[in-house]
């Protein structure tokens, strides 16, 4: 059964989907995960015209994309890509804990809920630079 994946692996095309479509499911699963621990409900936020919503999710999209163009760049299966990915979304999601943690005078959270713009930047920007860090230490 391995041989005929790999076979099935070896063809440019088919391997291209099969990364794309494990990497699409993975960001499905990641974000409503990130979803679970706002306090907020991303998608109706995102609805009502929240653009620091919309501005720390579409971060968390890109920081979690990005750690599967590194993963998918430094390592040869598919399994292997996976875990990197989903270890490096596990630093992400610990940085946001702390990035929550570093900021006592406000919650980040409810910031972004009432659309301070400043605090959605700044989390969209957090999330795609220390998604650059992770990606680096992918091997």
């Amino acid at each position: 059964m391995n041989e005929e994946v790999d076979v099935l692996l070896s063809n440019p095309y088919l391997s291209t989907l099969a990364f794309f479509a494990v990497a699409v499911i993975a960001l499905v699963v990641f974000l409503t995960i990130f979803e679970m621990v706002t306090k907020y409900d991303d998608w109706a936020e995102i609805k009502k015209g929240n653009l620091s919503v919309a501005m720390a999710t579409g971060g968390k999209i890109f920081g979690i994309c990005n750690l599967f163009r590194f993963a998918i760049l430094n390592n040869d299966t598919m399994i292997h890509s996976l875990i990197w990915a989903g270890f490096g979304f596990l630093l992400l999601l610990v940085a946001y804990f702390i990035f929550e943690f570093l900021t006592p005078y406000f919650k980040i959270d409810d910031e972004i809920k009432k659309d301070n713009r400043a605090v959605g930047f700044l989390s969209m920007t957090l999330s795609g630079s220390l998604s650059y860090v992770v990606g680096a230490c992918v091997t």
